[in-house]
């Protein structure tokens, strides 16, 4: 197996970590948290200007029609610098409508690529223990959309969101503006300073149209889950780095903390999690991006990456001791956001059990080469 990057995907990692490394520094990080901002339109200006924000958009589209592997790269560059920007959501929105929708969809595509207007996705739902609460009922030519969700991301500052919901034939991905009438809108920000926005649903008319294939959902969820392990890998790996040269420097007992083997030991264990997601993130995106079922690949990148922002995260605060929990000290954003990612991903335990399905559906399998390939999910 070759892991090494192609020059055009090293380029496309440099350029990343240089941008973000540039505009997302401890005190600019400091001023956005105090500006009230609850996204950083600036630095979302750098990405339109450099393409970042279609790097995954087909070409025909108006994209760079490049993979979710060059996708990866550039959001553990985010994630490493807390960039408050949607990144992945923005284009992968995008690239599911140019893949999946119709003709009435080209307009805002466009706008999209353009970067004129925000498209986001919230398919929290799907890991909800209430389930989708979002129903769309057939309605004249088209479908009303009745109900709610909690938090869409960027839903005040999003054109249009894709949002998962029930359908008398199962469930569907809804292309929902967020300006049509019968929707209610109420701003929000999470913990980690992204804003939200509260959607109620009054019989929001959709066309046809505006209900995707049923293939959109299997195609898009697998791309958030890496999209969201990216951005982990990248904000739990920078998180150990700072908490090395923390402890390396901290000095009790007169001796540096970090020559103690209780705390040499937990941030071994720190290292071997982000090593281990790291691992499963590669397979998933490899697979995606050649074409393969990945459906049990993104359930164990899912469980890896709620596991490993809860392990990291702690074990970095830990050995912080005080100082960690002082708001002018930068290491409380990452488990900040290190929670805003695990419940976007909905946690370890529902996604144990729904890989535990899988596994006990397809008992034949394992990791012999006369075993036909797996199905997907």
């Amino acid at each position: 197996m070759d892991f090494q990057l192609s020059d055009d995907q090293r380029a496309i990692a440099d350029m990343a970590g240089s941008l973000f490394g540039d505009l997302c520094s401890d005190d600019r990080l400091r001023a956005f948290t105090s500006s009230g901002e609850t996204w950083m339109a600036d630095l979302w200006a750098q990405c339109v200007e450099t393409g970042l924000h279609a790097l995954a958009i087909p070409e025909e589209a108006g994209g760079s029609g490049l993979g979710m592997t060059e996708l990866m790269l550039v959001l553990e560059a985010q994630g490493r610098s807390l960039g408050l920007v949607p990144l992945w959501r923005h284009q992968i929105a995008t690239a599911a409508l140019a893949r999946f929708g119709g003709p009435s969809h080209q307009a805002l595509i466009g706008q999209a690529v353009a970067g004129e207007c925000l498209l986001s996705v919230a398919l929290d739902g799907l890991a909800s223990a209430s389930g989708v609460s979002l129903e769309a009922r057939a309605e004249g030519d088209g479908f009303a959309l009745h109900g709610q969700v909690a938090a869409v991301p960027l839903g005040m500052e999003s054109a249009a969101v894709l949002l998962p919901a029930r359908t008398p034939e199962g469930l569907r991905l809804a292309l929902l503006r967020l300006d049509a009438p019968g929707v209610d809108r109420v701003a929000g920000v999470l913990t980690h300073g992204e804003g939200v926005a509260g959607l109620q649903c009054h019989g929001v008319l959709l066309s046809r149209a505006d209900l995707l294939p049923e293939a959109a959902l299997a195609w898009l969820e697998p791309r958030a889950i890496a999209a969201l392990a990216a951005l982990q890998l990248g904000v739990s790996a920078e998180q150990l780095r700072r908490t090395v040269a923390y402890v390396a420097e901290r000095v009790q007992f007169e001796r540096p903390i970090g020559s103690f083997q209780a705390v040499q030991m937990s941030l071994a264990d720190a290292h071997m999690a982000i090593e281990a997601l790291r691992s499963a993130l590669w397979q998933l995106v490899y697979r995606l991006d050649a074409g393969l079922p990945a459906g049990p690949e993104a359930l164990a990148t899912r469980y890896l990456a709620c596991e490993t922002g809860h392990l990291v995260g702690h074990r970095a605060q830990h050995v912080h001791g005080g100082i960690g929990v002082d708001l002018t000290y930068p290491i409380h954003r990452y488990l900040y956001w290190s929670r805003a990612l695990g419940l976007a991903l909905g946690g370890s335990a529902a996604t144990l059990e729904r890989l535990g399905d899988w596994l006990a559906n397809n008992d034949t399998l394992g990791w012999k080469y006369d075993l036909a390939e797996h199905p997907s999910l």
